[in-house]
């Protein structure tokens, strides 16, 4: 068995390779991967943090699914207060918006009404 192992991969004689050689007009390469032409596997083994579910104790099932630990987001800020400028003046307040068009109150109607 070692004898096979350090034989040399499989091909033909080398009167036919050499024969290949001339039909083919350059030299042939060989598509199969053997092992000793291909890298060594040392790929070092990855250092992954534990996650919520590598606890050792207190690990119930209905706690190990990590979608159950997501919280609603927290607002950080709201929109009441408004930055002040660096001269210290008065903050800004939000400007009123107005709706396009003419503004029917039908609260407000009446024998006055223009309507």
């Amino acid at each position: 068995r070692d004898r096979m192992a350090a034989s040399k991969a499989r091909d033909i004689s080398p009167f036919l390779s050499k024969l290949r050689a001339i039909l083919l007009g350059r030299n042939h390469d060989n598509n199969l991967r053997f092992a000793d032409a291909l890298a060594t596997r040392s790929i070092p083994a990855p250092n992954i943090p534990g996650g919520p579910s590598h606890k050792l104790s207190s690990n119930y099932y209905y706690t190990r699914d990590a979608r159950r630990e997501v919280d609603p987001p927290t607002v950080l800020s709201d929109a009441t207060k408004a930055l002040e400028s660096g001269e210290g003046a008065v903050a800004a307040t939000k400007p009123v918006s107005r709706t396009p068009g003419k503004q029917i109150r039908y609260s407000e109607f009446g024998p006055s009404s223009p309507i």
